[in-house]
């Protein structure tokens, strides 16, 4: 006789499950239940992806590959309520930290040209009284700029955000 083994060791497993708001939960448990119409408390991991876009998320394929490789590490085909509630808390922190990046990248883009400019960079220091020299302020900006272009666009400034764990 088998006993169900668990899913892999994650953060995020139910027991520090980051809280998220009953209307949250709800609509993940009723999008949940669209596809589980068996009844029997799992969803198919070939329906995970159209869940996710009921939720508001559209996974590339290789994010979708890693998911299910992630929850289902055993291969069963099938995703339980608790994984799915863990994968989608997951997904909606990740949304926040998204959306607050860009907040933020706007904050530095005032001029609303899509970049963060050396000037956009030194008027914020100037703000938050940093002494920084227009050597240092380059230094960063030259730190971020990927695609040479002497400006920060929204991808390179979320790069470095998260390479700096600051988001």
């Amino acid at each position: 006789m088998s006993k169900k083994q668990g899913g892999p060791k994650r953060a995020g497993k139910s027991g520090s499950r980051p809280d998220l708001t009953e209307e949250q939960k709800l609509e993940i448990k009723e999008a949940f239940n669209l596809f589980d119409e068996d009844g029997t408390g799992t969803i198919d991991v070939k329906d995970l992806k159209v869940a996710l876009r009921a939720l508001g998320f559209e996974p590339k394929k290789e994010e979708l590959r890693k998911l299910i490789f992630d929850y289902d590490p055993e291969g069963k085909g099938v995703i339980d309520l608790s994984d799915f509630l863990d994968l989608m808390t997951q997904k909606m922190t990740e949304k926040d930290t998204g959306e607050e990046v860009l907040k933020a990248f706007r904050l530095f883009d005032d001029d609303q040209t899509g970049r963060v400019s050396f000037n956009n960079l030194k008027r914020v220091a100037m703000e938050l009284g940093e002494t920084m020299t227009d050597e240092e302020l380059q230094e960063m900006i030259d730190e971020a700029d990927r695609d040479g272009d002497g400006e920060i666009n929204e991808a390179e400034f979320l790069r470095i955000m998260k390479k700096t764990n600051l988001c």
